[in-house]
């Protein structure tokens, strides 16, 4: 067993994380805690998470506790059999633990908060756009894996196939804190099934990710600074969605960021998702000139083209993923793609801590 691995379990503070969950329950025990509603809600969702923390290293710790009492008693009996299980047993415990480490590394102002994804196709064409779709699947799959929601806000399909954009929302515990580590241009190499020749292809795709802020009261938005264009809704809703000027697209003037949202019947509703889409996107600027430098919460903005990719995802002629900041390979290149995705997000935390 190697002890000074397992001395880093202890070095979880959860001082300040009891402190705070006891001030925040002695909150919520006031009359007029529900006076607002988003306030509590926020409160709440806090709430769970320190608890979910705190719970998660007490399980440990107690499972480490129980370990070192098996080791005492397999060196007594000199039973094999005994130390098979144990062995089972500590490659359980290295994962929790290792689940927990990485945890503690989502420190920034926005991980714990739900994330927004967006895709977009770059060059390559119909290749780049089912390019898309798969990267697409891939993030629904590792929601899948996490048990957190996805929720479609805006789509743009492909001329011929595949997707050309979309934009999603990604509702869980820490899920900005692990997507951020997605930020950036994608590489596929692959023999393309849209080439009759049987040729080998090259396409990118972008994937920007933001964290979702709803607190209107941080981010103001005045109606003078904005300009909020209708326009008809294209790709899955039916006959209604498509027959209407749904569609809502706002240009926040000062900073030239523009969001849009057709995924709804209601314009009215369409335009409160996008209202809540570009409050994050201006709550992720604000944070980038706090911290003075771009790459701690969006990575470095780069050409969605050959040479800028993050991460490449190579087919043919051999089978390989690797991200090319942080080095983290995997060789199964189908897992990946079906949402085997936590060693790069895990990777990732490990070298932005290293650098700060």
């Amino acid at each position: 067993m190697n002890v000074k691995y397992l001395k880093w379990v202890f070095h979880f503070d959860l001082k300040d994380a009891k402190i705070e969950l006891e001030n925040l329950e002695v909150q919520v025990s006031q009359v007029e805690f529900w006076d607002n509603q988003e306030n509590s809600t926020t409160i709440l969702k806090r709430i769970k998470e320190l608890q979910t923390k705190i719970e998660s290293f007490e399980t440990l710790k107690n499972t480490y506790d129980s370990m070192i009492e098996y080791i005492d008693m397999v060196i007594e009996e000199e039973d094999d059999s005994l130390a098979q299980e144990l062995l089972g047993n500590m490659e359980d415990f290295y994962k929790s633990y290792e689940e927990l480490r990485i945890a503690t590394l989502l420190s920034g102002i926005y991980d714990t908060n739900n994330a927004i994804i967006s895709l977009h196709a770059g060059a390559g064409g119909t290749e780049s756009c089912d390019w898309v779709s798969m990267l697409y699947r891939m993030y629904a799959r590792w929601v899948d894996r996490k048990g957190f929601t996805l929720e479609v806000l805006d789509m743009l399909d492909g001329d011929e196939a595949g997707i050309k954009s979309i934009t999603c929302t990604i509702t869980g515990v820490n899920a900005y804190g692990y997507l951020k580590s997605e930020k950036g241009i994608h590489r596929l190499v692959r023999i393309s099934p849209f080439d009759s020749a049987g040729r080998r292809h090259t396409s990118f795709a972008s994937c920007d990710v933001m964290p979702e802020v709803t607190d209107e009261a941080a981010i103001e938005i005045k109606d003078e600074d904005i300009r909020i264009d209708t326009f008809r809704a294209s790709g899955a809703g039916g006959q209604h969605i498509n027959k209407t000027d749904s569609a809502i697209r706002i240009t926040h003037l000062e900073t030239n960021t523009v969001v849009q949202c057709q995924n709804e019947r209601s314009q009215h509703k369409n335009k409160d998702q996008a209202m809540k889409m570009l409050r994050s996107a201006l709550a992720e600027i604000r944070e980038q000139e706090r911290l003075n430098k771009l790459q701690d919460i969006r990575g470095e903005v780069k050409d969605n083209s050959w040479g800028s990719q993050i991460r490449s995802y190579v087919m043919h002629p051999y089978s390989m993923v690797k991200d090319h900041r942080t080095n983290e390979e995997k060789g199964n290149v189908q897992a990946v793609m079906d949402g085997d995705i936590d060693a790069f997000m895990n990777a990732y935390l490990n070298w932005i801590t290293s650098k700060k």
